[in-house]
């Protein structure tokens, strides 16, 4: 066992049991933190407009701080972007992690000195935890590798902007900066494809053991790799031990990542964002992510069925259950307030608290009234990609309301493999597990308001050029499963 293993295994029992310590006084531990919150802001131009010095509890906060998204909290953003200081929270924000797609342009989400350590310790401690649960820490030793945006930063008035994970690479400590790839001439590259194609060059004589990144930017990676050496990831790499990925659900992508590493690995699954780190899987055999209660955010959440409701009750963590959809709110140490992230959560356990991301609020399809969400279309692939035994690399959903002839329907645009050998076979499965996790599509299919699903098939590295075609391909940007309109799946069409 070599000395750093050594250590990785004593620090990540001291890890453990300080995540155990929180993770079993819940409550507590957010009340601590939501007092924490608000005193630390009673003097901001937030707190008094919002009179922080009156709230002594989360009734109080309710009543004073409103629900907001980025474009209604950004009034006092741009105070903050201005230079300004004392707005959101004490003094300026180190950074600002630049993100895109508000009909604003783009956003800028405060970094502080309060909140950049919780992002760090985020990632750090999902891999400690990992280590204390399995005994496994041989790959400390070895090369990992983080797919992220490039580390170069602006500035805007005096503070320092740029991709969150960017940002974070200036954080990597000084025992793991040896072990980091890639380099950081090649994490410069703006250009994605040129990119992987240099993160290939360089991994390939190294001894790689850990993998991390958001899976499609994976997926597009290791297919470089097999590709170029004909071989599966797991014999280019023996020493491959652990896969860290984040941002969506892995499932639809699982079959595919079998394939392409050819072996059986483990994975830890992260939920970061710019707005914060919030959880991370702890435990190999169960489903969910253990949801950070002690990082400096405050939670609440609102059942998706009201959330567009004038008054909608806002829960607390003792207050939620299991297997209920959830609009998750945060309050932040970077100086968020009573933010809506868009991400919805189901908890999968509630000793301890651990979610699973299950869309996002402003994305499912809703034409006909069915309200279907991502959790529910990333369940009826998975079941039906396992039934089929087929692979997948990408798909989104949209309604077709106006079809040329007959009833309107939910059209599916799927990147596969290798098609079904009946892929009407394979649409009726998909629409089969599709009703059994919606009942209001299940009503609609049955009263025949709509018929059963339409799947197109995109063509390879479709999704790819769509991405590369609205400049985000790569990063941390993503395919939305479902859309409510046609935009992408017309698009896409246009590719055909």
């Amino acid at each position: 066992m070599s000395v750093k293993t050594f250590g990785a295994k004593l620090f990540a029992n001291v890890i453990k049991s300080q995540i155990n310590k929180w993770a079993n006084n819940p409550v507590e531990t957010q009340q601590k933190v939501f007092k924490q919150l608000v005193n630390t802001a009673k003097e901001t131009k937030f707190g008094k407009d919002h009179q922080f010095n009156k709230i002594s509890n989360h009734k109080d906060f309710i009543d004073q701080v409103p629900i907001r998204d980025y474009e209604a909290l950004k009034p006092y953003v741009d105070e903050v972007v201005k230079g300004e200081e004392n707005i959101l929270w004490p003094g300026k924000p180190l950074y600002f992690a630049k993100t895109s797609g508000t009909t604003s342009g783009a956003k800028y989400i405060p970094l502080t000195k309060a909140s950049m350590p919780t992002h760090i310790s985020g990632a750090r401690n999902a891999i400690l935890n990992y280590i204390a649960e399995t005994g496994k820490a041989n790959f400390v030793s070895g090369k990992m590798i983080f797919l992220q945006g490039s580390p170069e930063m602006g500035e805007k008035n005096g503070i320092k902007l740029g991709r969150l994970s960017g940002i974070v690479a200036h954080y990597v400590p000084s025992y793991l900066q040896k072990n980091r790839l890639p380099s950081w001439e090649t994490n410069c590259i703006e250009d994605w494809e040129t990119k992987v194609d240099a993160i290939v060059e360089e991994t390939l004589p190294e001894n790689m053991s850990v993998f991390s990144g958001i899976p499609s930017w994976l997926q597009m990676y290791f297919e470089r790799l097999v590709e170029k050496t004909g071989k599966k990831v797991g014999e280019i790499f023996p020493d491959f031990d652990l896969l860290i990925y984040g941002g969506v659900n892995f499932e639809p992508y699982r079959t595919k990542f079998d394939s392409l590493i050819g072996r059986k690995i483990d994975s830890i699954e992260l939920f970061p964002a710019s707005e914060g780190f919030f959880a991370y899987q702890d435990k190999q055999n169960q489903s969910g992510m253990l949801l950070r209660l002690d990082a400096g955010i405050f939670y609440e959440f609102i059942k998706t069925e009201e959330f567009f409701e004038e008054n909608p009750i806002r829960l607390t963590i003792g207050e939620v259950e299991k297997d209920v959809n959830y609009v998750m709110i945060i309050s932040t140490n970077a100086g968020l307030w009573a933010y809506n992230l868009g991400d919805t959560v189901m908890f999968t356990s509630v000793k301890p608290y651990r979610v699973i991301v299950s869309g996002r609020i402003k994305h499912f399809t809703s034409a006909f009234g069915e309200h279907v969400i991502a959790k529910e279309v990333e369940y009826a692939m998975k079941k039906a990609v396992k039934e089929h035994g087929i692979e997948i690399s990408e798909f989104t959903v949209a309604p077709q309301t106006n079809p040329p002839e007959g009833l309107p329907y939910h059209e599916w645009l799927i990147e596969f493999e290798g098609e079904p050998k009946n892929l009407d076979i394979f649409a009726q499965s998909l629409d089969k597990y599709l009703q059994e996790q919606n009942s209001y599509y299940l009503d609609l299919i049955s009263g025949k308001i709509l018929k059963p699903l339409v799947i197109t098939s995109v063509k390879k590295n479709g999704f790819q050029e769509y991405m590369k075609s609205i400049g985000k391909l790569g990063g941390q940007n993503k395919i939305p499963r479902l859309s409510n309109d046609r935009k992408i799946a017309d698009a896409l069409h246009q590719q055909q």
